[in-house]
């Protein structure tokens, strides 16, 4: 590639909630992008991912088995997308020389920390799916040491796809209270904020200016899952106090979920590239796509409550 062309971009998983976003985000840079959903490109078809890789600069997987529960009982399936697909997708990039970003997730951790989790702390998953995207991570890093990008990500919402704020904003009209777990402390994660974090990773990796490794791509400042909910309702108009806080134990789920999926931030000031904004700040701006229309009751002044 020549100094003044254009960056090459392929994003994998094209139809999900963040590929959808990262799409949009990238096209409105003016970047030349190939968006190839799961029907169109089976990242573990080690022929089909070499010929679609072929000829561009930057690939982003966000295809992935993301049925945490389901991946309990079939964790073979999930293992063949998540770890043998990425597994793949770095071999053809180590072919061809574009650099490859790896989307992975918080489960690679045991969530049983009390500080936040920083880049090069010891993996432990607690369930299946943790297990299958380290298969991923490791695979990226064994085989583009130099070129490898590992983007651990969490608690992600938009208004692509299923996900906890789409399922408040739904079970507000239906339910006069709800209760949510309290007692799991994480960072509620927009995924255009996220797709942003990707594409200047992306821009600075084909510079050279971003060291290849991990990253923790997730929002600033740190939430549970009833903060979360409680947000969503005083952001849209909505009496918070319907949401009642409760105990995971009241939610029992095949798989374990980590009760700590804080991350650090460190790596990204190394790359030249932003932290995400705060939690609150995104989920205002996510919420003007996917609630529009809606937003706080105006009081006497066109002041709005806080």
């Amino acid at each position: 590639m020549s100094a003044d062309a254009p960056t090459r971009w392929l994003i994998t998983g094209a139809a999900g909630m963040l590929g959808r976003d990262l799409a949009e985000v990238l096209a409105e840079a003016g970047a030349d992008v190939t968006a190839l959903t799961r029907a169109e490109l089976d990242i573990t078809d080690a022929d089909a991912v070499r010929a679609a890789v072929d000829g561009h600069d930057v690939v982003v997987n966000a295809a992935a088995w993301t049925d945490v529960d389901g991946a309990e009982t079939e964790e073979a399936a999930a293992t063949r997308i998540n770890g043998d697909g990425p597994r793949a997708l770095a071999a053809a990039c180590a072919a061809t020389g574009a650099v490859l970003l790896q989307v992975s997730t918080d489960y690679v951790f045991p969530g049983d920390a009390t500080e936040p989790y920083p880049h090069d702390a010891p993996t432990s998953p607690v369930n299946a799916y943790g297990r299958s995207k380290l298969a991923g991570e490791e695979a990226v890093l064994e085989l583009l040491p130099e070129r490898g990008y590992v983007v651990r990500t969490a608690w992600l919402y938009g208004a692509h796809g299923r996900n906890f704020v789409a399922t408040m904003l739904s079970l507000a009209a239906q339910r006069e209270t709800l209760d949510v777990v309290d007692d799991q402390r994480g960072q509620p994660t927009w995924t255009r904020a996220l797709a942003c974090q990707l594409r200047d990773l992306g821009a600075a990796a084909v510079r050279g200016e971003a060291p290849a490794g991990v990253y923790h791509g997730t929002a600033s400042e740190t939430a549970t899952w009833c903060d979360l909910a409680r947000a969503t309702f005083e952001l849209t108009g909505l009496d918070p106090e319907r949401v009642r806080p409760t105990t995971s134990e009241k939610f029992v789920r095949p798989a374990r979920r980590p009760s700590f999926s804080v991350l650090a931030h460190e790596r990204w000031a190394e790359a030249g590239v932003a932290v995400q904004p705060h939690w609150r700040e995104q989920l205002t701006e996510a919420l003007k796509v996917m609630a529009p229309g809606a937003g706080p009751a105006p009081v006497e002044g066109g002041r709005s409550g806080a």
